[in-house]
Order: structure tokens, then sequence, then C-alpha cells
């Protein structure tokens, strides 16, 4: 595989460039964007004084982003393709809402170059890279031959000595249009899924193949460069931690990195944006092979989505760096110096041990410890949220719900700092990788940064077994729920029941009596002694330690009870009156595994039709990603209910599968 460069890219760097325009300062800029980055990108608009304007679909009408930008346009529609993919929509709001600027944050058309000829052509300044630097860089394939690597854009051309290989979108990013392909076989259908997922979430489909370094560790550099010929290399970061090509735990520096590598990664980082008399803030991104080789993987010509560890490090506001560049503004000649270390997690709201299945709903609670930050030299938390308390995540985009970032001293101390945070927060709502990220802060592989992309592969059953306690949390639950009904006066209760009563919590059956000083009694539960109940909070003694549990329903006795402690934190739900549906479903049914909408059938999908064990049948796209739905069994496809377009809730059937292999071993009548 071709390494990056020792000197300069393929490209004669660029040593004059045009002069800088004149550009009048910004008084209002529309953000061509949503959730966390649209909040993020407002809150150093209010810092400067600039006036926010926000765009938002029709699902996204009450969202965070909106309620906080000054004014607000509706884009028409719900999915990405009608509203936040529509740059001329974007460009006529930006003018009717009487904006001078476009920010466009990152995803969606913040690597598209027409889109930033449009802003630019309707007389609105643009923050980010000049249209000629997107396209050199922002398609991938063009970026590799520019950087001297040739990519394998024939998909003809991949034979067994190749594989692995990755097949990726040549636009975007965010782990989107990405798979890995490990047998011939693999290969078509990958690139018809991965063509087809880039074009929905960047509106281009083209895809290329490139060999896969296997684990690798994923190191990239910040640049900011202006239009007087400055170019910054602000540090590496490691982004290994990922999970469907997409980053998880993202740190700066990274960590365990020989000096002579950094450098030269920060060499190639500044001559590629040289290369293309580059402008604004961008990442060049590396794959560092288990042999120490870096690898050139794809200059992201934006912000990234983990720029803020780079600000803790460096003690800089990139966003405001952003504006300052648009207006003309020069660079000092050399960055600030680095100081301590600063790690990010992703809070998704997905299940990370159901395949990392997107998960939807109301956000009851949201409470993340900690604020922005302004003084770096304390240790601190900063979240950068795209929901509050009270929203809903729905089905039509990403589901991250906040960034959480941890800086301090040392990288041990960061992390320490993180993990806590995330410990303590209150998320009441949808399944969240909450646990996740804790115990892989904490796992000895990361405290020891030994990194690489392979860390879920190989770590993942571990990092998702249930947490301990779950039969306390059933217990307080159960005694949080008898304490608010009626039937209890004065601190005691009245008209005792003989029998006790019964509470019964997924596989956890709690058996209490109430006593008549108001407090219970647990059956069957050796060492463990209430030491008071209470509606919201249960104080319980197990082997003489006492620990506070808080309790808090939703929805009724069949809603969700969300219980926390010094044990963990636990999501609980009363056994319901009527059987899941998966239980009443006939056998060879095929449920929607999360809410979503259906993209396409697989060839030759349709009632009647043969089909394979593991075939795939349907395609859901839910929050932006595609999920294949394959065939449980070898046999007829009975029943189908799936069509392109049709949104589907968890647990809709989809379709049914007669398995032939039962067929033919049923007892004759």
């Amino acid at each position: 595989m071709t390494t990056a460069p020792n000197s300069t890219p393929s490209a004669t760097p660029s040593t004059t460039q045009a002069p800088a325009p004149s550009v009048a300062p910004i008084s209002t800029v529309l953000v061509a964007n949503r959730g966390e980055i649209a909040c993020r990108v407002f809150r150093t608009c209010r810092e400067l004084g600039i006036a926010t304007v926000a765009v938002h679909s029709d699902p996204d009408a009450g969202a965070l982003h909106v309620r906080e930008a000054d004014a607000a346009v509706r884009l028409p529609g719900a999915t990405p393709a009608e509203t936040y993919l529509r740059g001329d929509l974007i460009v006529k709001a930006a003018l009717a809402a009487g904006a001078d600027a476009v920010h466009p944050g990152y995803g969606f058309l913040s690597e598209n170059a027409e889109f930033a000829r449009a802003v630019a052509d309707a007389g609105l300044v643009w923050i980010g890279p000049p249209p000629a630097a997107i396209e050199a860089m922002a398609s991938k394939t063009r970026a590799k031959e520019l950087m001297g690597v040739t990519p394998l854009r024939d998909p003809a051309a991949v034979t067994e000595a190749d594989l692995p290989v990755l097949v990726k979108a040549a636009a975007g990013g965010g782990g989107r249009g990405m798979r890995v392909v490990r047998t011939l076989a693999e290969l078509p259908g990958a690139l018809a899924a991965a063509s087809a997922e880039a074009a929905g979430a960047f509106g281009d489909g083209e895809v290329f193949t490139e060999p896969y370094v296997e684990d690798g560790r994923h190191v990239e550099v910040q640049i900011l460069a202006d239009a007087h010929g400055t170019v910054w290399a602000l540090g590496t970061r490691d982004c290994s931690l990922q999970r469907r090509h997409q980053k998880v735990i993202e740190e700066c520096p990274a960590p365990g990195l020989p000096s002579e590598l950094a450098a030269h990664l920060h060499e190639s980082a500044v001559a590629a944006a040289r290369a293309v008399e580059y402008r604004g803030a961008g990442t060049v991104e590396f794959l560092v092979g288990p042999d120490g080789r870096a690898h050139f993987l794809e200059m992201n010509t934006r912000l990234q989505v983990e720029h803020p560890v780079t600000e803790a490090v460096f003690g800089v506001d990139l966003v405001a760096l952003q504006f300052a560049v648009a207006e003309g503004e020069a660079l000092p000649p050399e960055p600030p110096a680095p100081h301590g270390h600063a790690v990010e997690a992703r809070l998704y709201a997905e299940d990370p041990a159901a395949g990392w299945a997107p998960q939807t709903g109301v956000l009851h609670a949201f409470d993340v410890p900690g604020g922005p930050w302004r003084d770096r030299t304390a240790s601190g938390i900063r979240v950068d949220a795209g929901y509050a308390a009270g929203d809903t995540v729905g089905v039509h985009y990403d589901a991250m719900l906040a960034k959480v970032v941890a800086y301090a001293p040392t990288r041990a101390a960061a992390v320490r700092l993180l993990a806590r945070a995330l410990e303590r927060a209150r998320l009441h709502g949808p399944a969240t990788n909450r646990d996740l990220l804790v115990r892989s802060l904490r796992h000895p592989d990361f405290a020891g940064a030994r990194l690489g992309t392979g860390f879920y592969h190989r770590h993942l059953a571990a990092l998702t077994t249930p947490v301990a306690g779950e039969a306390y949390a059933a217990v307080a639950a159960a005694l949080a729920g008898a304490a608010g009904r009626t039937g209890r006066f004065g601190g005691a209760w009245r008209n005792l029941p003989s029998q006790p009563q019964t509470a019964v919590y997924g596989e956890h059956e709690v058996r209490y009596r109430p006593a008549r000083d108001g407090g219970f009694t647990v059956e069957d539960a050796p060492g463990l002694r209430v030491l008071s109940a209470a509606p919201g909070r249960v104080v319980l003694e197990v082997d003489g330690v006492a620990r506070d549990f808080t309790v808090r329903a939703y929805g009724g006795e069949d809603g969700p009870v969300h219980v926390e402690s010094p044990l963990g934190h636990h999501t609980l739900t009363r056994r319901p009156r009527f059987t899941d549906p998966a239980d009443r479903a006939v056998p060879g049914s095929l449920l929607a595994p999360m809410p979503g909408t259906v993209v396409r059938l697989g060839e030759g999908v349709e009632t009647g039709a043969a089909v394979t064990e593991g075939q795939p049948l349907i395609w859901l796209e839910a929050m932006k990603m595609e999920h294949r739905i394959v065939s449980p069994a070898s046999g007829t496809l009975t029943a189908l209910h799936a069509a392109p377009g049709r949104q589907v809730e968890v647990g809709a059937l989809l379709a049914v599968v007669h398995d032939s292999h039962e067929a033919q071993e049923a007892p004759a009548p």
C-alpha cells in the first residue's frame, strides 16, 4: 500500500496566494445544518455578536437548534434529500432571512463545491474553503490521486490478492457509504449498498475501493489556513474507537505516537493544504498500520465532529477562527502551544448490544454534568448537545445526542473525569450507549493506549454484558411504586394485606410486605434491608452497605422505570399484560428491529419467491444508516408487507418466510 508522502504531495505546494478578499464584518449567519453542530456554531455567534438563522425540516420544527436561533426558515419535507440537502432552498432561506453568510457545519452539504459556489454567487459569504479546494479534496478519489495514492476505482480490478478491501463513498464522511469486503462474492452487494447509502446521505452515490488495513490506528491532523499564506497544524487526534466506521471516542493529542511520525503527519497535512490553496478549517486523516506506516485516507474540507478536543488542548475557538478567516483576517504566524489532554465521547441513542440499533422516543430527562468551558488551565467537562429534556429522538437523522468532552492536565485524569461525568448523567428515555462509553474508557486496552479500529470487534461482547445490580434496582422500583400508591396514611399502612405483594420486572420477581411503621420487608432477599422508601427514592442496605436508589417512572404502570444508584443505571418495565409482538408472530415472521423507512427490496423479492438463509430481503434506513433484514431460513416468501418508501415502527411485520426444512420434517396429518 502507498504510504503518506515523506515530503510534499504530488502537486507542487503553493508558495503564493491570491490577495485576501476584503469582506465586511458578518452580521447574520445561516447555519445550513441541524442538531448539536448548529447549536455549537450559534454559541460562538452569540459571543461574537452575530445574529443567527436556522433551517429546519418538518420533524425538526421544534428542535433545539431552532429554539436557539434568532430566526428560522422551514424546509418542507422530512428526509435529508427533501430538506438539508436542498442547496437551492437553503440559499433562498438565507436571502429571505437577511443573512449575509452561510456556515455549513459538517455532513449534508458541507463538502459540496456546487453549494459553496451557489452561496457565493448569491452574494453571501461562504464560511469554508474555496470551492476549488473542496473539489480537489472533498472527493476522496481525487484527493488520493493528488496525494500520490491510487484508489481502485474499477471494481472489476479487485482480485482475491487485494482482499480485504473497503468500499467507500467518494463524498461525505461519518462512516456512511462504507463496507468492508472480505470475499469477491460480497463485492457487488457492498457496492450497491454503499452507493445507495452515500446518495441518500450526501446526494452523491460515487464509491470506490481501497485496501483495508486491519486494526490500524485512525490518526488525523487539524489544520487551519488563512488567505495570507499561513497554515497551522494543530496537533494530532486519535479516533480509533469506531463502530460501523463511525468514530465513538476521540482524543487530542494522539497518545503514544513517535515524535518523528507526528512531525511527518503535520508536514503532510500542511503540504496537502498548501497544494490546493486551502482556507479555513480542515482535517487530514491517516491510518497508521500495525507496522507503524502511515497511509493517507482523506482530507475533510470542513469542521470535524471531534474539533472540541483540539480546541481544549490549544485554547482556541475553531468556529470563531473560521469566521475570522472568512472575513479576511490573518492568522498569527504560529499556532498556540498545546497543553494538557482532552477526550471526547459521542453519546448516541442506540443499543450496542443489539447491533448498534438506533433508538427513538422522548428524552424525559437529559442531564450531563458540565458545560462550555473557557479556562483551559483547570480540568473540566464540556457538553455540546443537540437535544434537551422533553425533546423527541426521531428516525430521520443521526442518532447522536451530544458530545461530552473532558479536559485535564494528563490523559489519565481526562479519561477518569469523562468516565465519571457519563456515569453520573441522568438519561431517561431511549436506550443509549452511555454504559458502553464508560466501560470503554475504563478498559485496560484504552487506558494503556493500545488503540485500533478493531477495538469493538475484540471487546464488544464483554463491554455490553448487563450492568450488575439489576435485582436490587427491581426491588427499588417495586417499593417506590408501592409507596406512591394509595393505602398509605400518616406514614403507616392501614388494612395490611395478609399475603405478600408481587411485582415483576423482567426476570426479577419482587415479593414484599408493607409494615405497620410505614416501611417494607422484602422476602427471599437475604442480606437486604429496606431503610426507607418513597415514590422517588429508596434506600437499601445490602450486606451492611447502604445505597441510595433514585426511581423515576414514565407512562403509568406499564411504562419504563429508570433506576439510578451507585450500582449503575437500569431501565425496567413491569412484565406486560400482553405478550411481546415477537411471541405472537407466526414462525418465520420478519419484524422491524427499529423504526425506519424501507428504502429498497432485494432483487426478485416478492410473494411466492424462493429465498435462502441469510439472503438480504429488505433494507431499512434509520437515522441515515442502512440496516439489512435477511431471511432466517431457506424457504418461500409467503407474505411481503414492505415496500420502498413505507415507514414502519419497531415490531412491524415486514415479511414471512416459510421454512422449507420445517415443512419437510412436519409429521403427516
